[in-house]
């Protein structure tokens, strides 16, 4: 499969954008025919959609691409455009979806159950490339958010595969059906409660977790009698946007915590003691939030990288000493405001200090006065 990587159409042309639009569509039919009725009902559609849209896309929409494309431009300037465009996208493939509906597609769906293993109704293939489009869609963008704030993600890795899938998907253990709601304005949602139940809900139980959550999103569009085209366009535009804010909130905030350790770095004139400090902090209230340990990774390649610093004592600690940290600092000659400074930017990267944190900070700076 050719992609059309973010940013190709011109967006001031819509017929442009229509043909785009229908080229990538053309392009998920082919896709979707070779599916089994199997494929489809086992969720292992999302598995190869995953492989064939991200694996090659990956290798062309890289940070020196959107860099060249947008010469200049912010991070936070790009992403916002690169959301745009999606959605814009999404809602013309929404038109073109709807419009191809004849029923509800709840009946279609739920006829995958008595469908030979082989055999795909047509009416599910006309679904099925609506699903297959937004979803990499949205994959894609989330992708590109990544990309752009320069989180690296292997989509040949599992573990950055899943957190990509969990990003574009919205999807938490539990909450499924819940997710799958929260998507959907507001000032839609009591009409389509009513609807959202008996075949819909029978469809979609018969996939796993993440197929099972995206039918869910994705049949709702077309559950309500009278308002598909219009409700189709308005769902796939606000659950790109959606999923393109999330994405930026989620490697925004990873972004700073990954700048903020290059600074500390970059700043510190004893970057094997900052790390001790660092690690006393972060463990000050028993337990480690997720930015505390990116920030601690982070903060232990860059010592290794630019100061050579590789402490295997450090990396073996199970339970933290105080004292054993206490005992570095006042052995450490000279100025050590820097450690201090460190110690207190390190604190807040979860968020505002506990009465734990503070304590730790408050008897490092008693000690470096004293000096």
């Amino acid at each position: 499969m050719t992609e059309v990587l973010p940013g190709s159409v011109n967006a001031g042309d819509d017929d442009a954008d229509r043909e785009a639009v229908e080229r990538e569509r053309a392009r998920l039919r082919e896709f979707v025919q070779g599916l089994s009725a199997d494929d489809i009902k086992s969720g292992g559609w999302f598995t190869k959609l995953c492989a064939q849209a991200l694996r090659s896309y990956s290798k062309k929409a890289t940070w020196e691409y959107f860099q060249q494309k947008y010469k200049g431009v912010p991070a936070d300037g790009i992403v916002g455009q690169q959301i745009k465009l999606a959605a814009k996208n999404a809602m013309i493939e929404g038109g073109i979806t709807a419009s191809l509906y004849n029923g509800t597609i709840a009946a279609t769906v739920g006829s995958l159950g008595g469908a030979s293993p082989a055999a795909v109704p047509a009416g599910v293939v006309t679904f099925m490339v609506d699903l297959t489009y937004i979803t990499q869609l949205q994959m894609r963008l989330v992708h590109d958010i990544a990309v752009i704030y320069r989180i690296p993600l292997d989509v040949d890795d599992p573990e950055d595969m899943l957190k990509l899938v969990r990003v574009a998907c919205g999807i938490k253990a539990g909450e499924v059906a819940r997710s799958s709601m929260k998507f959907v304005p507001g000032v839609v949602r009591q009409v389509l409660k009513k609807y959202y139940s008996g075949p819909v809900l029978a469809a979609a139980k018969s996939l796993p977790f993440v197929g099972k959550h995206l039918l869910q999103r994705n049949i709702i569009k077309f559950g309500i009698p009278g308002v598909g085209i219009p409700l189709t366009i308005l769902v796939n535009r606000y659950t790109t946007v959606a999923a393109g804010r999330h994405a930026t909130s989620v490697f925004r905030a990873e972004a700073e915590v990954i700048e903020l350790a290059d600074t500390l770095i970059r700043r510190t004139r004893h970057p094997r003691l900052m790390l001790w400090v660092a690690w006393l902090v972060i463990n000050a209230d028993g337990k480690i939030a997720d930015a505390e340990r990116l920030l601690f990774q982070r903060l232990t390649r860059l010592a290794r990288e630019r100061h050579q610093v590789d402490d295997e004592q450090l990396a073996n600690v199970v339970t933290m000493d105080p004292d054993e940290v206490w005992h570095r600092v006042d052995a450490e000659p000279g100025d050590l405001s820097d450690v201090v400074h460190a110690a207190e930017r390190v604190a807040t990267v979860d968020g505002e200090l506990n009465t734990r944190e503070k304590a730790v900070i408050a008897e490092l700076r008693d000690r470096c006065r004293r000096r």
